[in-house]
């Protein structure tokens, strides 16, 4: 067998750079990119260098910082931190939670607004306004919502006969849910905007074959609908989950972690360890091991969903 078929055509080779000009385009290409770079450098990497390094000194927050080495104290502390473990198990009931009502809610809202609605722009943007609106102020808005004095939700249930002096946000069994509700509300828009997204981009000839073929609304769903979107909600719960587990702000103004511990997040314990009792080499041990811990459940996550795919 002769190498013409795999001899390059003249023209091609031509079009090659080669030498000087394949370097300069080289030099060309990371001068483009090294100013979006560095700020990513500055502002992720070196911060996350730095907080490991601190993970292990003894490193307080005073007036004239000095500390030493400690090595592995701080995670052998960690350990025996049951108020840590604590906060890291309502983490996950939070993150998991809010990340799975915020994609059923979102895909609902999603399939809606992809229907013939009358209105639909109007309720496109009135679905955008929670992830419009600053969690600070989405936070002071929520507690009005729950006061047990002057809240509405407590006129409206007393109106129905229903207890009407709940005090949501300080009761041990419904401070959590209270403020899971918020979470979802607050990230449903944005979960709601990326599937609809992707409803748009199914083409239509395939929900018509499945018709033709006798197929119902949930048969198309299932065979048409969700196969299509599973890639973007692999990466949309991924991208919540995180952000879900890393939450603060909103927690913060809502409870401040309390009743009694019951809404505290890990993020919040750790801002909390840093700045109110100033141990920031024990809070960046803290904050090494959430990150640790979370990139191994992503892992598995993504693993099992890449996995799932293939098989199908």
């Amino acid at each position: 067998m002769t190498d013409t078929a795999t001899r390059r055509k003249p023209d091609d080779v031509a079009r090659q750079p080669t030498g000087g000009l394949a370097k300069a385009r080289r030099r060309e290409a990371i001068g483009l990119v090294l100013p979006s770079l560095l700020p990513v450098l500055v502002l992720s990497v070196a911060p996350l260098v730095m907080g490991i390094a601190l993970a292990f000194t003894d490193a307080r927050l005073v007036r004239n910082p000095e500390y030493q080495v400690i090595g592995l104290e701080n995670f052998e502390r960690l350990l025996d931190n049951g108020f840590f473990w604590d906060s890291f198990r309502i983490g996950m009931i939070w993150a998991v939670s809010v990340t799975l009502l915020q994609l059923l809610a979102g895909l609902g809202l999603a399939l809606l607004l992809n229907s013939n609605l009358r209105f639909q722009g109007l309720t496109r943007v009135l679905a955008l306004i929670p992830w419009a609106m600053p969690p600070v102020v989405v936070s002071i808005m929520w507690r009005m919502i729950y006061s047990p004095n002057a809240g509405p939700l407590n006129a409206f249930l007393g109106k129905l006969g229903l207890p009407d002096d709940t005090n949501w946000l300080a009761n041990f069994t419904t401070a959590l849910p209270a403020v899971i509700v918020v979470g979802v509300w607050v990230g449903m828009p944005q979960t709601t905007v990326t599937l609809l997204a992707g409803l748009q981009q199914i083409p239509g000839e395939l929900h018509e074959a499945a018709s033709v073929d006798g197929a119902s609304a949930w048969r198309r769903f299932t065979a048409v609908t969700w196969p299509s979107l599973r890639p973007i909600v692999t990466s949309i719960t991924s991208l919540n989950f995180i952000w879900n587990f890393n939450s603060f702000s909103l927690v913060y103004v809502l409870t401040e972690g309390g009743p009694g511990g019951k809404t505290m997040l890990p993020m919040l314990f750790t801002y909390l360890e840093a700045f109110k009792n100033r141990n920031i080499g024990y809070a960046a041990a803290m904050g090494v091991v959430l990150v640790v811990v979370v990139v191994l459940l992503l892992s598995v996550y993504l693993w099992s969903q890449f996995r799932d795919e293939k098989e199908s």
